[in-house]
């Protein structure tokens, strides 16, 4: 790239930004267990909205809709948010270096003021932060990554997203980002031809490895 503060960095929240997927796989665990009679529910919903959950396995189930999404909402005020190991200092440095970055999350905002409530620094962590309410369209849709792209007066050639699910990383892709995949959620292995590149964590990233990818 001729100038390289022109990168745009744009994350999505859980399993990238907050380890908090292997709560999430014990909350609908327990629901595909209550509502559905199934086992290892957790892994079949992962990256997939609300929304998308209820129309696809609880279609028609209105009132196990309701006990879910109250369960939810109270199951996240309890959860432990905790960073991804390196993901504060490779945004630090991000920011050294002048690189723009957002957040881009499904989630709503009333979870992510759970979130701001234990992390107060988060909202100064990014640039922008993009929640459920500003998009039309879900993941693995890519609108949410292109009006983050926006935002960030960026283009598809110059950003770079980082995903966790399949279906965020499918929108990255359709985004035309680079995209980076996290291995938190889903093995290497069946990430393998979803991103550019794999990562384990952030504890080894830099903007100057950023910059080789773009």
């Amino acid at each position: 790239m001729e100038n390289q503060n022109k990168i745009a960095a744009l994350f999505d929240f859980d399993g990238v930004v907050m380890d908090t997927e292997p709560q999430y796989t014990i909350f609908w665990d327990k629901q595909g267990h209550k509502y559905l009679d199934e086992i290892d529910f957790g892994k079949k919903i992962k990256g997939q909205t609300l929304k998308q959950i209820f129309d696809k396995y609880f279609s028609g189930m209105y009132e196990e809709q309701d006990q879910i999404t109250k369960g939810l909402d109270k199951y996240e005020e309890d959860m432990t948010y905790e960073y991804l190991p390196g993901i504060k200092d490779f945004i630090g440095d991000l920011k050294a270096n002048h690189v723009r970055t957002a957040l881009v999350t499904s989630s709503n905002e009333n979870k992510m003021n759970n979130v701001y409530h234990v992390h107060p620094e988060m909202k100064e962590l990014f640039d922008h932060i993009l929640t459920a309410e500003c998009f039309t369209r879900s993941k693995p849709d890519p609108e949410c990554f292109l009006s983050g792209m926006k935002l960030l007066d960026a283009t598809p050639e110059n950003s770079i997203v980082f995903e966790d699910s399949f279906h965020g990383l499918t929108a990255g892709r359709a985004s035309g980002a680079t995209v980076v995949g996290l291995a938190t959620t889903n093995t290497r292995e069946s990430l393998e031809g979803k991103a550019d590149i794999i990562l384990d964590d952030f504890k080894s990233m830099t903007f100057e490895k950023l910059k080789q990818l773009v």
